[in-house]
């Protein structure tokens, strides 16, 4: 190969759980062996039982462009969704790059699994023909999922050999999540059925946390109940009772995942399917003796070890809370989290948002659901200890570092950052523990969305604010400042020549015959000639910011000039007839538009107010209306 570092992609799901973490330490620590560098695109659907929140967290697969990577390891088997899946094995395989799927036999990919079929087989019927039981419930996988549909299988089918009724009310269908142990309990204490005899688990989580809320019940194991799980987890091994359970290779999947990787990509072979073996674990759960002497001394260090985690990072997602939460500006938001990337001691450290993060929802057509915008700019990026600005890139490139050559590996976690279902970005996270050694990172990154979102509220309430305080000032016909624009938007310039005794202009404009326009010709055609006046006057106002017109009401208009003088009013004054002569000569009307002009200048003084200059320049206005209607008269 020419390139020096190798890039492999992970497909994971929940990495808080033993199963997915200890597949990727098998995997980190043979690719710190061997200059690989590890990416690891991460969700946690299925959660929160929130369709949309795990639309929004799925999306981060929608991320990865395969073709950038040297090889791809699936933990699809982790993904509670079919489709999700599917899209992720279409696109991998148009990708046409090396790919290993563990514990999920997918054609066309090398394969590492072990026979869930025969596991679960044994474990079942030890419960049937070693301790007797008949009355079996069973805590099941998602239904979608490969492992979890061959588990099912096996415990329907020792039932049958046993002549054992299969009552479907005695199979909870999880998600392997841990949760998932405890509300099947409740189901089934809740159930009509006689309480079983014994449980069935299709993994280690879901029968800790069953054999835990059976206790709170005053259901003990195994004395009342036995209770079986798979995986043989550490938490497992080491509970009280011990949780009988099947043992397997987790660590060495992920390094010989990683293994055939390299291998292929260096031009030796693999075989293709690689069944892992299997050991059973009879204990204290199901009746039997405890079966694994661990050192006690090493039990004590690790538990301590996982409080203390958990010590450190609690008060840091608490203190993270109460800081975002403080936050009302992307600039405050930005500042805590920067201070936060700090404290979880990354190498480095990148949050990448869409183009279109911070658009009004109701604007339905522009926010992002799937896949990412074309552009990403990082909003924080973090790099050996500095922060740095980091240009917008593609989002096609993921993160441009990632293929830089490197004389070490590097691990990276990429997470999305979304509100339900509405994508904001992603999140980047390289060379860090606090992934791998606490579930609370999931939290971390939460926190970061939704305080982000609270931005996002923040940031369209204040566009609403000035757009409905443009409505306040805007005349909606003819699109000027109207009485209450005029006010806002002349106060402080008003002021001004106050105290620099500067010149003002008031010019007073009165469109003529409107009521013969809207009599004659209809409400349409005095609209026109409304927008024409105001036309006029924004063509004859200059762009200083010096100079206001607005619509005063009805058929009335004024236009307000600071350091303003006889010349100024006057070509004010011109321009406005010039530009009503033009339309009325192009427009091809029946009738035509004009208007009645006044003007008052004076030096701006605390003895008059806006208004009082207003009405002189009416009257002045009304003079001259009336002094042209007498020569037309005598014409």
């Amino acid at each position: 190969m020419n390139k020096k570092t190798v890039n492999i992609a992970v497909i994971v799901s929940g990495i808080d759980e033993e199963y997915q973490n200890t597949i990727l330490k098998g995997i980190q620590d043979f690719a710190s062996k061997h200059n690989i560098n590890v990416s690891n695109f991460i969700a946690y659907g299925g959660i929160l039982k929130s369709q949309k929140y795990d639309v929004g967290e799925y999306n981060i697969y929608e991320l990865v462009n395969f073709a950038k990577f040297d090889g791809v390891i699936l933990l699809t088997n982790t993904i509670a969704s079919t489709e999700v899946t599917e899209k992720i094995v279409a696109r991998v395989k148009e990708a046409g790059i090396p790919t290993v799927s563990i514990d999920n036999n997918i054609d066309g990919f090398y394969y590492i699994g072990i026979d869930n079929f025969s596991a679960m087989e044994v474990m079942v019927r030890h419960i049937v023909e070693h301790h007797g039981a008949r009355k079996i419930n069973y805590i099941s996988g998602p239904d979608n999922n490969p492992e979890s549909i061959l588990r099912l299988q096996a415990y329907k089918n020792v039932l049958e050999e046993n002549n054992i009724e299969i009552e479907e009310e005695r199979i909870y269908h999880g998600l392997f999540r841990g949760s998932d142990g405890r509300e099947a309990v409740r189901a089934f204490l809740k159930s009509d059925l006689e309480f079983p005899e014994a449980i069935i688990c299709a993994n280690d989580a879901m029968a800790l946390s069953a054999v835990i809320e059976l206790e709170k019940y005053g259901k003990n194991v195994p004395s009342d109940v036995l209770v079986t799980g798979f995986d043989s987890i550490y938490a497992a091994q080491n509970y009280a009772p011990e949780i009988s359970s099947v043992t397997r290779p987790l660590k060495q999947s992920g390094a010989l995942a990683c293994k055939i990787i390299y291998d292929h990509i260096n031009g030796c072979k693999s075989n293709q399917s690689n069944i892992l073996p299997t050991e059973y674990i009879f204990a204290e759960s199901c009746g039997c003796p405890n079966q694994i002497i661990d050192d006690i001394s090493q039990f004590k260090k690790s538990n301590y070890r996982a409080l203390e985690t958990y010590n450190i990072y609690v008060p840091l997602i608490n203190r993270m809370s109460c800081e975002l939460e403080e936050c009302v500006t992307l600039e405050e938001n930005i500042s805590v989290i920067k201070e936060l990337v700090k404290e979880i001691k990354c190498e480095k450290f990148f949050l990448c948002m869409c183009e279109n993060w911070n658009i009004d929802y109701d604007d339905s057509d522009n926010y992002t659901v799937n896949g990412y915008t074309e552009n990403v700019y990082p909003i924080v990026s973090y790099i050996n200890g500095n922060f740095i600005d980091y240009k917008e890139f593609k989002s096609l490139e993921m993160l441009p570092e990632l293929f830089k050559d490197s004389v070490k590996s590097s691990v990276y976690y990429f997470m999305p950052i979304h509100f339900r279902e509405h994508c904001l970005g992603y999140c980047v996270v390289c060379n860090c523990s606090f992934p791998m050694e606490s579930a609370l990172y999931h939290t971390w990154v939460m926190n970061i969305s939704n305080s982000l979102e609270n931005i996002r509220k923040i940031i369209c309430l204040d566009r609403m604010v000035a757009r409905l305080d443009q409505m306040s000032v805007i005349d909606p016909l003819v699109q000027i400042y109207n009485r209450n624009g005029l006010n806002k938007n002349t106060r402080l310039l008003y002021d001004e020549c106050i105290n620099k005794q500067l010149g003002v202009m008031i010019m007073f404009i009165d469109m003529d015959n409107l009521k013969y326009i809207n009599d004659k010709f209809g409400h349409n055609e005095g609209d026109f000639a409304l927008k024409s006046i105001a036309e006029a006057l924004k063509n004859a106002s200059d762009d200083s910011g010096r100079q206001v017109c607005a619509r005063f009401g009805g058929d009335e208009f004024i236009i307000f000039a600071a350091d303003a003088d006889e010349n100024t009013a006057i070509k004010i004054n011109r321009k406005i007839e010039d530009y009503l002569d033009n339309v009325n000569r192009i427009s091809e009307k029946p009738y035509e538009v004009h208007a009645s002009i006044g003007y008052y200048i004076t030096k701006a003084n605390n003895e008059q107010s806006l208004y009082n200059l207003i009405t002189i320049a009416d009257k002045i206005m009304y003079e001259n209306k009336k002094k042209r209607k007498a020569l037309e008269a005598k014409k």
